[in-house]
């Protein structure tokens, strides 16, 4: 423990840079005294900004599904103790719906956190040669190694279909060389290969299966999907869910759960703040390039 504590005190501000932080802030508007939920908190860099403000800590909770964000948190919040969650975000949700907690402010972000990313033991990127993985929840059973080497040719193709947003050709050659070239053990080893059947582009040709293997591996948009509906529920009135998702995947949901909802007249619960997404500026950029691909979306709970 010493020594995670050592290097959580070196990298604690170095280890993740939250996206469109200043729009959240803007758009989540907290207030001192204002409670808070974090259903993605990874590694608290949007919610250290928000506790600083509403200084409600035992009114704020914060959940991850990674082990390794609920230690670092752990860490991070040993003097002021908002309530910690270790589940995937609908879990959560359902829960704290089921034991009538409310907030004045939520935040999702669905995104793959940098320190996953970057750690390559953990099989999210090609990067670095890692064993295919790319569990969120280390665990669960179900893994990248498991979906490439065991999943049948059709069923990869389908998700190349939905999830990477390939053409049902290319999907279907990509499934094929993939199963005749098993077994696949490394990210690298997968990414090469994709590769070698794969036109010149400007990104890797396996980014968007490596997005589509990830998917699947995670329930992503699944539990994207039941979630959203819990999030009123979860709102005190004039509270306000703040969404970022990083693929048009994930956007899709989110806009048009929002527009569903927002647009049931007196029925409605929730009213939409923003009708475009918010993107980050050329400096956010500059300074973080993972955040070229972030969309924020607010509603408020009427």
């Amino acid at each position: 423990m010493l020594g995670f504590e050592l290097r959580y005190n070196e990298e604690m501000n170095e280890v993740h840079i939250p996206v469109l932080l200043s729009d959240v802030l803007k758009y989540l508007r907290p207030r001192e005294g204002e409670t808070y939920l974090d259903l993605t908190a990874g590694y608290g860099g949007h919610a250290d900004k928000i506790l600083e403000v509403t200084r409600n800590y035992k009114g704020a909770v914060l959940n991850d599904r990674d082990q390794n964000a609920m230690n670092f948190l752990e860490a991070k919040y040993q003097e002021v103790k908002p309530r910690l969650m270790h589940d995937d975000f609908y879990s959560t949700a359902l829960l704290l719906v089921e034991s009538g907690i409310s907030f004045d402010m939520i935040l999702a972000d669905f995104g793959v956190s940098s320190p996953q990313l970057d750690n390559g033991e953990r099989g999210f990127s090609f990067a670095r040669e890692a064993r295919l993985d790319m569990r969120m929840d280390e665990s669960q059973e179900l893994d990248a190694w498991m979906v490439v080497n065991k999943w049948s040719e059709r069923k990869l193709a389908d998700i190349f279909e939905a999830y990477a947003e390939e053409r049902r050709g290319r999907a279907e050659m990509l499934a094929r060389e993939i199963c005749m070239h098993r077994p696949i053990e490394t990210t690298t080893e997968l990414a090469d290969l994709i590769k070698s059947k794969s036109p010149y582009s400007h990104t890797h040709p396996a980014t968007r299966i490596f997005q589509a293997i990830r998917i699947v591996v995670n329930d992503e948009l699944g539990i994207i999907e039941r979630t959203l509906p819990l999030l009123p529920k979860l709102l005190n009135p004039g509270g306000r869910v703040a969404i970022i998702t990083f693929h048009s995947l994930e956007d899709r949901l989110v806009k048009e759960y929002f527009k569903e909802e927002s647009s049931k007249g007196i029925e409605s619960k929730l009213r939409i703040i923003n009708k475009k997404p918010i993107i980050a500026d050329n400096i956010e950029i500059a300074n973080n390039p993972r955040a070229r691909s972030a969309k924020l979306r607010v509603a408020e709970r009427i």
